[in-house]
């Protein structure tokens, strides 16, 4: 197959550069994994990498006593299936009315999308206007803000336009109109780009925890990432104060060989790993779906 030896050794070459390189990335994952895995207080004296040394599940355990954990993964399983199918199809809809040449203002309109990927409102100004239109304490500030994401707007415009035009002619012949063209013939047809920003978008709402201690303050209404990150903050406020309240001392008790970094890389693999599996089942359209930017503009 290879003509030369200059050309075995390029190719030896570019397989040992793939390999390192993909255990440099592997590495950090399944060093977390050996630590979430290994008792705390023997992880303090270092020498972990990838095999547990002292095998526990104490630190999962402190992790799942929190009884908010499974409303707060209810949340989340809830937040990220609404909000990537209302994101998606929102965002396909406004990226289908852009693409039209017949739309009155469309690069005034592309402008103002863009500016909003460069300049936001801030902090005070968007707590305000959450407020005001009473989402405050509201499933509905997880879905709502994020129905149009601009960047995949234009993801989606670009691969709407490099569908052939016959397409939609072929479709007003038969009596279609904008609606039915979109969803009879253009979505069917953008499964790639579908897949690949759907995963993007339930990436960004699984992972996603600052709204959530912005603008939320019912216990019940707490995604798991939120939850997690005040399992984590409260147990390393534990360890540094000496003042520990009743709750705080039980719950050290119960722990004695948990500490913060433990019980982080156990936080981290419960938030984590629920969304990787995901990650295998539209890897194929990722080469197709991301690319698509590049194509054509």
């Amino acid at each position: 197959m290879y003509s030369s030896r200059g050309d075995r050794v390029m190719v030896v070459f570019i397989y040992v550069f793939l390999i390192v390189f993909a255990l440099s990335t592997l590495y950090p994952f399944l060093n977390a994994i050996a630590i979430s895995l290994n008792e705390g207080l023997d992880t303090a004296k270092g020498g972990i990498t990838l095999w547990p040394r002292a095998f526990t599940l104490e630190n999962y355990e402190v992790v799942f006593q929190d009884e908010r954990l499974m409303s707060g993964f209810v949340i989340s399983v809830l937040r990220t299936i609404v909000g990537t199918v209302s994101a998606i199809l929102a965002t396909a809809i406004f990226s289908y009315g852009m693409t039209k040449r017949e739309l009155m203002g469309r690069k005034y309109y592309m402008l103002m999308c863009i500016f909003t990927m460069y300049f936001s409102g801030g902090l005070i100004p968007t707590f305000l206007l959450i407020r005001n239109l009473g989402m405050f304490n509201s499933f509905w500030v997880y879905i709502i803000p994020s129905l149009i994401g601009v960047w995949n707007m234009i993801i989606f415009r670009t691969f709407f336009q490099g569908l052939p035009q016959g397409l939609e002619e072929s479709a007003k012949i038969d009596g279609c109109g904008n609606w039915g063209t979109l969803f009879r013939i253009v979505l069917p047809l953008s499964g790639p780009v579908i897949a690949t920003l759907s995963l993007f978008t339930a990436v960004g709402h699984w992972n996603e925890w600052f709204v959530a201690s912005i603008y939320i303050s019912k216990e019940e209404l707490l995604p798991i990432q939120t939850i997690l990150k005040q399992i984590l903050a409260s147990n390393i406020v534990s360890e540094q104060t000496a003042n520990l309240d009743a709750a705080a001392q039980a719950h050290m008790a119960q722990a004695k060989t948990v500490t913060s970094k433990s019980l982080s890389m156990a936080t981290m693999m419960v938030a984590t790993l629920p969304i990787v599996m995901v990650y295998p089942f539209v890897q194929k359209y990722f080469v197709k779906g991301v690319l698509v930017g590049s194509l054509k503009e």
